[in-house]
């Protein structure tokens, strides 16, 4: 069988999570090494973490829409991200019902750094002021699992005690692939407004960070991936979903590469991901593999 955990947090107003999918395995029972081995996790970080340990103090990111917009490379990141939406048919332009009032939106900007301390990319991301949505209007329910970290620690456990590599995949721009169910319209972001179309808002299809329902949304979604993939979702653990091969208690990790590279590109047509190779930094542990372990 194979294993898969989903991990979603609660989602503040102007901020976002980065979704990181992460190959391991966890079992409550004693381990075969014979058996082919794989499970994954998919984390979303809250980024007022993430960055609050920035490793260059000399970077100060734009507190404001003015601040950046002097800057060439905040100009190009907020390019870069309305591709992003666009590219992912995110919206529509349209015109406002009557009686309806469009959510604000709002640009955050945060200087992403490499292991080393580099400078890796200036993000901007564009959110949405989830705080004037209104319960039983533009949301409903906004719940969504989140993985235990004990299940984690037994998957690196057993991975490590069996030599198994660990594998990580970055999905880029997560919660714009969750759709959404509610009627949502936002206001058309500042600098980006359509030429003689000043009046229009925009309808969304799928969600932006900062909506309540976006933890939701995503999950969801990768929810319908796995079911559809033939995975079934553990009774005890939401997060954590199984497959079986051939009525065999197979489980496909490190031993069987084939299978850990026909799921990675499966995944990889499916969402717009990053491979990142083997994991090395994972909720604030740094991993180390070797041809002797992790």
């Amino acid at each position: 069988m194979s294993l898969f955990i989903e991990e979603v947090q609660d989602q503040d107003l102007g901020s976002w999570k980065s979704s990181e999918v992460i190959a391991r395995y966890s079992r409550h029972t004693p381990v075969d090494r014979n058996l082919n081995v794989w499970s994954s996790l998919v984390h979303h970080c809250h980024p007022s973490k993430a960055w609050k340990t920035t490793k260059n103090p000399l970077i100060n990111d734009p507190s404001s829409f003015e601040e950046a917009i002097k800057s060439k490379k905040w100009r190009d990141a907020m390019m870069k991200e309305m591709e992003s939406i666009e590219k992912n048919n995110i919206w529509e332009l349209t015109d406002l019902s009557r009686g309806v009032k469009p959510i604000g939106v709002k640009w955050i900007f945060k200087t992403k750094f490499k292991e080393n301390g580099e400078i890796d990319k200036f993000k901007a991301r564009l959110v949405a002021k989830g705080y004037a949505q209104q319960y039983g209007v533009d949301y409903a329910e906004v719940f969504a699992p989140v993985a235990r970290l004990d299940t984690i620690r037994i998957i690196l456990t057993i991975a490590a005690q069996n030599s198994w590599n660990v594998f990580q995949l970055d999905v880029k721009s997560v919660f714009l692939h969750g759709e959404l169910k509610e009627d949502i319209y936002v206001q058309q972001p500042n600098v980006f407004v359509k030429r003689d179309e000043e009046d229009k808002v925009y309808r969304l299809k799928k969600a932006l960070y900062g909506l309540k329902q976006a933890s939701r949304a995503w999950y969801n979604k990768i929810d319908a991936y796995f079911v559809n993939n033939d995975f079934d979702t553990c009774l005890c653990e939401h997060t954590l979903f199984t497959k079986s091969k051939e009525k065999d208690d197979l489980i496909y990790t490190g031993n069987d590469w084939s299978m850990c590279d026909e799921f990675r590109r499966s995944m990889m047509s499916e969402f717009n991901m990053s491979d990142l190779g083997m994991m090395r930094y994972f909720l604030g542990v740094e991993m180390m593999q070797s041809s002797n372990g992790i």
